[in-house]
This record gives structure tokens, sequence and C-alpha cells, in this order.
């Protein structure tokens, strides 16, 4: 049987520390329903109704064009290995990316990456558990580091140059805010 919460209890925030992917799902008003496995050291919980979540660089940017036209999401995760549970978080969330006022203070909470693109900033409102008897078992074997390579070979800069190419729009067209992160990046701070 479902249960609801209207907060992450101690052992909601638990079973999330214990596991090693998120799944992220935001959608528009039109076009399509993202869903995205997120993984590596890119999750902090900041209270009982605060997510932060690190987005790091990739083939698209689908999150950010979808908050700035429809403030939702919904993050789940999987008991995979041991506890059997489905748990889902469902909020409105703020990005914050380069050139922002506290970029360097969210982004800071996190290991340094130089893929890192934005920092959402998770509003939970209701939190759903689900029994996940149907989940099937799966083994942890460990992060990959093909990203984190791609990066460092590129640099801040050759990221921020793929940004513009390939993440500045979501796949529906909507504008996903990168480009004004890479312009205002390399300003200085006052």
């Amino acid at each position: 049987m479902a249960k609801q919460f209207d907060h992450l209890t101690d052992p909601i925030r638990r079973f999330i520390a214990a596991q090693h992917i998120v799944f992220v799902a935001t959608a528009a008003e039109t076009g399509r329903v993202n869903l995205s496995p997120k993984g590596m050291d890119s999750l902090r919980i900041m209270g009982p109704n605060r997510i932060l979540w690190r987005n790091l660089t990739g083939s698209g940017n689908e999150t950010a064009g979808h908050l700035k036209r429809v403030n939702r999401m919904t993050l789940m995760w999987c008991g995979f290995e041991k506890q059997p549970m489905i748990l889902r978080a469902y909020g409105s969330a703020r990005t914050a990316q380069e050139g922002d006022a506290d970029w360097s203070d969210l982004n800071g909470l996190f290991p340094e990456e130089t893929s890192a693109r934005q920092v959402f900033d998770m509003a939970v409102d209701m939190v759903q558990t689900s029994c996940g008897y149907a989940v099937p078992f799966f083994d942890y074997a460990g992060e990959r580091d093909v990203l984190h390579d791609w990066a460092d070979r590129r640099g801040r800069d050759g990221v921020r140059a793929y940004w513009a190419e390939k993440n500045a729009t979501t796949i529906d067209g909507f504008p996903t805010g990168t480009d004004k992160a890479a312009e205002t990046a390399d300003i200085p701070s006052e």
C-alpha cells in the first residue's frame, strides 16, 4: 500500500542515502515528458522539504527547459539491492547555474566537476512510498568515469561550447538557459 508524507522522514532519508541512482521526471505544458537517470555524487538532502541535485552536462537538458515553463519535478528511487520500495518526492524546483549569485555556494556542496551545469533546488511538498515488490534485484558495480573524463579533456570552456551547441534548447525547442550561463560565467564578481 502506498503511504504519503508531507516531508522526508528519517527512514526515507536513510533509504535515499543508500541508493546509487535517482530518476528525475519533468514536463512542460506541451511536448515530451522527460525521465532521466542520475548517478554519481549529485544529491544532497538539505532539510525535511528540500533536496539539491547537481545536473552534469549531458546529451540533453530537458529538466532546465521544462522548469522554465512549468515548475514541477518528481524524483524517484527504487530499492534495487535490499529493501523493496519505490520512493517518489514531488515538488517544485528552481535552477541555479553559473552567473547566478548562489551558484558557487550550491555547486560547492558537491565534489569539483568540470561538467557541472546546474544545481536544482527542490522544494518537496509530498513524498510517497510504495512496495516495490516487483522491482528486480540489481547489484551496484560502481560509477562510470566516462563523463568526468570527457569533460576534463575539453576543459570548462569546451564544456560551455558544448552547451551552446547541444544544450541550449530541449528536444521540443524550449530554451534551457545554458546560453545565459555560458555568457555570464566569465564576468568577474564585484
